[in-house]
Order: C-alpha cells, then sequence, then structure tokens
C-alpha cells in the first residue's frame, strides 16, 4: 500500500511539472505571436563623407604601408666593426628594445670581447644565446656582461635573446692578407 501511495506521488509530481512545462510553453508562444518584429532593411545606405576625408585616411594608409615595407625590408641594421684593444676585439652591445649594433664584424682568429650592456628589464632579454658558439649567458640589468669566444672560421653567425625573439649578427671575415711584392710590382 505504501508503496502504491508513494508511486502516486511521483507520477503526481512529475504530472505537475510536465503540465507547467506546457503551460509556459503556451504562453511563449502566444507572446512572441503578438509582439511584432520590426522590418530591417537589407539594403545598405551611403554615408556621405567629405573628398578630405576619403584622401586623408587612402593618404594615412599608404603611408603606414610605405613605413612597414621600409621597416620591415629596406631598412638596414647598423653594423659596427670591432676594434682590436691588446689583441681581443672588443664591442659594446646595448641591449635595450633589441640589440645595438645589431650586425658585428670581426676577424677569424683572434679573441672576440662583447660587452653586453642590459637596460630593458623584459624577462626575454635576460640572456643572450650563441648557438653556434655554444654559449648561453644570463645578462644583469644595469650591468655590462662580457661573453668572449674565438671565431675559428668566416661567417656569419647569429646571437638571440633567450626566446629567440631579439637578434643580432656577427660577421666573422677573413683576415685580409698584404703582399707586398705583388702591390709594388703592379702600376
Amino acid at each position: 500500500m505504501q508503496n502504491r501511495i508513494a508511486m502516486l506521488k511521483k507520477a503526481t509530481f512529475w504530472g505537475t511539472l510536465a503540465g507547467f512545462g506546457f503551460l509556459l510553453g503556451a504562453i511563449s508562444v502566444v507572446m512572441a505571436a503578438e509582439t511584432k518584429v520590426p522590418q530591417i532593411s537589407t539594403q545598405f545606405q551611403p554615408i556621405a563623407q567629405p573628398i578630405q576625408n576619403k584622401v586623408a585616411v587612402t593618404l594615412g594608409g599608404l603611408g603606414l604601408i610605405a613605413a612597414e615595407l621600409w621597416w620591415f625590408l629596406l631598412r638596414k641594421p647598423k653594423s659596427r666593426q670591432a676594434r682590436a684593444q691588446m689583441g681581443v676585439q672588443e664591442v659594446t652591445v646595448m641591449v635595450d628594445g633589441g640589440y645595438e649594433p645589431s650586425q658585428i664584424v670581426v676577424q677569424v682568429g683572434q679573441p672576440v670581447r662583447l660587452n653586453f650592456y642590459r637596460k630593458d628589464p623584459s624577462s626575454c632579454l635576460e640572456e643572450v644565446r650563441l648557438p653556434d658558439f655554444h654559449i648561453a649567458q644570463s645578462l644583469e640589468l644595469n650591468q655590462t656582461t662580457p661573453v668572449e669566444f674565438t671565431p675559428d672560421k668566416p661567417g656569419k653567425y647569429e646571437f638571440a635573446c633567450g626566446m629567440n625573439m631579439f637578434r643580432g649578427f656577427i660577421e666573422v671575415q677573413a683576415t685580409k692578407v698584404t703582399d707586398k711584392t705583388t702591390s709594388m710590382a703592379q702600376p
């Protein structure tokens, strides 16, 4: 008997719930049918603009395109020749939103010392890596950190930040040998 009463209570509950859901659905259909949806025009309508605005926007866009092309394709990175002092080729590289100079020219077979002075506090520039020379050096903020190596063959070698976002190049050139006898023999 108690089992039947429990089943009857369950059925009454579910029936009431279903009826309530049906009632809410019917009310929402009636309300939706009564509200009128305004008609939206599907055609575009032009907005009149003065010719000065059109010319200014076009020239501004062309100027930005030209600046971007210059920055990425035509700009030459600053290059610096290392100065030899006491048998060591030395260059100071400022680390501030990149490397300045980003191209360094050195001679093959002579020790090189790159003095990195880090001014930029970003975590990307906390380290400099020279993979061809197996060097990864931490750079302290507002301090000069020397990185020393000796290139053994000519070529172009890359150095980069720890995240490989900022880069520079070391161009190692062959030592120029001048022969005095051939230069004197030629007119």
